[in-house]
């Protein structure tokens, strides 16, 4: 495994979206400022992530997993990362759309939510895994709404917590819209939820980006952007946030995308997220 590197980043974009309102059907990508770009996987194709992730790494982290892992992907925009993340993870080949795969404790479900019912419309109608992939629209922000739909997830497999949780592209588009407290309270619901955790964080020159590309449409401003106090080195913040706030462990970088982006994986800890055994 890489050692821990926090690149300076480029580019901008992510997955978390917005409210069908903003106007994501066809939308040009500037005006999305919750992140809710219609045609993200064009511009940040899913096999950037994926190829980074090494062979056979469900079956390094879960050894002895005799039950399905439950997996929560949180800001999965139209579900093309979601669906190579499934395939990669579990060894499937492009063309091999069986949805159940062989050995039982290999199998993975996963649960993919997104604020933009539109793009989980997207998702669920292309999506070549019904039985073991869910779309579901959700504000991850929303207590009220989010706690019972999750705790209503989990009790379907009789669990409290989900084996691996995927956050990619993000944390900049939580942290824009709600600010420093709202990144903290973030990650630490992601850190009681996962017990493994895979972030790709927007780097520092993503959020000067999204910020330059609303005032070029004549929009008001993120919100939260010129008070953030969190800034600079996000991967490095979100590592120190998620290390010695969250309790959690760093156990790999597995290098950077070709748009300069690290994903980081997490391990919990604390007495919360407990194995599959």
């Amino acid at each position: 495994c890489a050692r821990l590197r926090f690149p300076p980043g480029a580019g901008s974009g992510g997955e978390m979206a917005a409210p069908i309102s903003t106007g994501s059907r066809g939308a040009e990508p500037g005006a999305a400022p919750y992140g809710n770009f219609p045609n993200y996987s064009r511009f940040h194709p899913p096999e950037g992530r994926v190829s980074l992730l090494p062979q056979g790494l469900l079956r390094s982290l879960f050894p002895a997993a005799t039950r399905p892992l439950l997996g929560l992907d949180v800001g999965c925009n139209s579900g093309e990362l979601s669906v190579a993340l499934y395939q990669h993870l579990l060894g499937l080949q492009e063309s091999n759309s069986s949805p159940e795969p062989l050995g039982t404790g290999k199998e993975l479900k996963l649960l993919c939510c997104d604020i933009d019912p539109e793009l989980i419309r997207r998702a669920q109608q292309s999506s070549p895994f019904p039985a073991s992939i869910s779309f579901a629209s959700l504000d991850i922000m929303d207590s009220g709404a989010r706690e019972p739909f999750l705790s209503s997830y989990l009790e379907r497999f009789g669990r409290s917590s989900f084996d691996i949780g995927f956050c990619m592209s993000v944390t900049m588009w939580i942290h824009l819209n709600h600010g420093d407290r709202g990144l903290l309270e973030f990650l630490a619901l992601l850190a009681s939820l996962c017990r493994f955790l895979l972030v790709e964080p927007q780097p520092w020159k993503c959020y000067r980006a999204a910020a330059r590309r609303l005032r070029r449409l004549g929009r008001d401003d993120f919100e939260h952007f010129r008070s953030l106090q969190i800034n600079g080195d996000m991967a490095g913040s979100i590592t120190r946030i998620l290390t010695q706030e969250c309790a959690m462990e760093l156990v790999c970088s597995f290098g950077s995308t070709s748009w300069d982006r690290s994903l980081l994986l997490f391990k919990s800890t604390g007495a919360g997220p407990q194995g599959s055994d």
